[in-house]
């Protein structure tokens, strides 16, 4: 055979491999055309289509008279795509640097970046490329016009809404804050979210090779719907009074916590609730390890011993159960007095008194042996009951997450003393909110509130969608004894009473002081005091409730930090401007002496 010509062999196999491969690759077309065309084809679908998410504007929070205490902004996020930049548009960059208030070197770093570095494992020539860098993630609106105007190709922006609190550090903890995530972190903006959120938006679109949306493509497309709006009964007014105020407490008296609740004694809505440590809403995440406790409100987080806040519980308790009369008399210089067959001390009063005080002196003079008689007459469970009824001991319903209980133990648990402690108000711990809503009770004519901070939720337009009302938790004490309770709460705020500094002229001004050692290392100390003045006016037509409690003043010469002297002042001032403010008008009668006996007058 020729040299020329190839075997008929070779000619057989290589037939065979032909064949063979066209055999592979129509088999390899049926897989893909038929066998797994439909998977095939929804992956390349899959990788073509995109849902673009469009944000629902969250609703805005407004205080009793409209004035805005949270909003969200429209920014965008601007970034640029590096690959998709332009040689012609450099001459560009410095206008874009401008307008981005970014310095040219910083935007040229940023545009030059064609791509990532390599990972070690990764080949040199696999560098993976970069499709998008962030510029900025808050450009105004009216900015990103005029960087679009400038038709820098590759650069471009989404739309998102950032939240923002215009008064800043006013009512932080009440109102709380959106997170960088967006999600709702404390106060209302947790609470009422499922209002403010609203819902948000999408549309399917398909995608171009450099991932740019192909709008000729759309075909489903869902609107975003803005969130409700939030209406306080908070006053931004008032809230800046009782703010104010805390400032000069902190520089007079460099406490370790202050709280101020001001209230609407017929409806338990709150006007305002500040505390000291507080923080700026807009700056929530540039506090460091040891500030974050400015983020607790200590009004429903922190608790305390009352002290003589709390007598107005077992007076009131003794004169609804018909056991005295505000004219009825106790020895208050006893030292002890046997209670169920053994003798109990008395906790000091500090003042002597040179003769019997009437149960309304007893509250005007706040005498704690006095206040240890009529718990004894009402008994363990009576005291506890009405300590209950009041509210102490339990949550008060504030509509925010962290509030706690207090401490109030059950009759069976308490010492041989604690019915001499516990009507002075220690052995027992509140927190601030639970002593303002008990002083409430009395304000109300014996009906014990739920606290509340919103009043209506509204449309975008401003329609009323829900209204909230005034929430009755129970009711304590009869209309006459509340009505008792506020004539001998006068008392206090006379010239014969534990806080004359507390009066406001021509005002019937009813209240309490307290003073409570703080128990440090298990020991009640000497030197460290809460006190406070929680308080109504006018105390027969009651208009507001006014609760200020300072923990841990220092007050200079190294007194002690009585209630009449660090917070019962603060509650004048505060009183005083309501009274311009809400239009408060006094209600005098000439005739009538703050103190009353058996009912009538004295």
């Amino acid at each position: 055979m020729s040299k020329g010509f190839a075997s008929n062999y070779r000619i057989v196999l290589l037939g065979v491999g032909v064949l063979a491969c066209f055999g592979c690759v129509g088999l390899r077309l049926l897989d893909l055309h038929v066998l797994d065309r439909d998977r095939l084809v929804g992956a390349v679908d899959r990788a073509r289509r995109q849902i673009i998410v469009e944000t629902a504007r969250r609703g805005d929070i407004l205080d009793t008279r409209g004035d805005t205490l949270a909003t969200s902004r429209s920014l965008i996020v601007l970034g640029v795509d590096p690959q998709a930049l332009r040689k012609e548009d450099e001459s560009k960059w410095p206008q874009l640097a401008k307008l981005l208030n970014m310095p040219l070197a910083d935007l040229e770093r940023v545009f030059n970046a064609k791509s990532r570095p390599a990972a070690a494992d990764d080949k040199a020539d696999d560098d993976r490329l970069i499709r998008w860098a962030k510029l900025s993630e808050s450009v105004e609106e009216s900015t990103y016009d005029q960087i679009t105007k400038l038709e820098v190709k590759g650069v471009y922006g989404n739309r998102t809404f950032r939240r923002a609190y215009p008064h800043n550090a006013l009512a932080a903890h009440i109102i709380g804050y959106v997170n960088k995530e967006g999600e709702a972190a404390a106060g209302v903006e947790s609470f009422a979210d499922f209002y403010l959120r609203g819902q948000d938006g999408w549309r399917e679109s398909e995608k171009d090779g450099l991932r740019r949306e192909l709008a000729q493509f759309r075909n489903r497309e869902v609107d975003a719907t803005g969130g409700y709006k939030v209406v306080l009964s908070i006053d931004s007014a008032i809230q800046h009074i009782v703010e104010q105020e805390i400032e000069e407490i902190v520089k007079k008296f460099n406490p370790a916590k202050v709280s101020v609740i001001v209230s609407e004694p017929s409806s338990g809505f709150i006007l305002a609730l500040a505390n000291y440590p507080t923080y700026n809403l807009n700056e929530y995440n540039t506090l460091k390890k040891d500030e974050m406790g400015s983020m607790r409100n200590l009004a429903i987080t922190d608790v305390l011993d009352p002290g003589s806040t709390f007598k107005i519980v077992s007076a009131s308790g003794a004169l609804n159960e018909g056991m005295v009369t505000p004219a009825t008399k106790f020895d208050c210089t006893l030292e002890s007095m046997d209670y169920k067959g053994k003798p109990r001390r008395f906790m000091r009063d500090d003042h002597k008194f040179d003769h019997p005080l009437a149960v309304s002196e007893i509250i005007s003079h706040s005498s704690n042996v006095g206040a240890a008689q009529l718990g004894m007459l009402l008994g363990e469970d009576g005291v506890y009951r009405y300590a209950r009824a009041f509210g102490f001991g339990e949550k008060s319903g504030f509509p925010f997450g962290g509030e706690v209980s207090g401490f109030l133990n059950t009759p069976d648990k308490w010492s041989g003393v604690d019915i001499t402690r516990i009507p002075a108000g220690y052995s027992i711990s509140a927190t601030p909110m639970q002593i303002h809503y008990a002083m409430a009770t009395i304000a109300s004519g014996g009906v014990l509130m739920r606290p509340q901070v919103i009043r209506q939720v509204q449309d975008a337009s401003g329609e009323v969608i829900y209204n909230f009302t005034g929430s009755v938790r129970r009711h304590v004490i009869t209309t006459r004894t509340a009505e008792q309770m506020a004539r001998m709460l006068q008392g206090v705020a006379s010239p014969e009473g534990t806080a004359p500094m507390a009066a406001i002229p021509n005002f019937e001004v009813a209240g309490k002081t307290g003073t409570a050692q703080k128990l440090i290392n298990g020991h009640y100390s000497e030197h460290n005091h809460v006190g406070s003045f929680v308080g109504f006016f006018p105390a027969s037509r009651p208009r507001v409730v006014i609760s200020v409690i300072v923990d841990d003043a220092k007050v200079p010469g190294g007194r002690i930090a009585y209630g009449a002297t660090v917070a019962a002042p603060s509650f004048k001032r505060i009183g005083e401007q309501l009274i311009q403010y809400l239009d408060i008008k006094p209600v005098l009668d000439p005739g009538r002496n703050l103190l009353v006996m058996d009912g009538g007058r004295k």
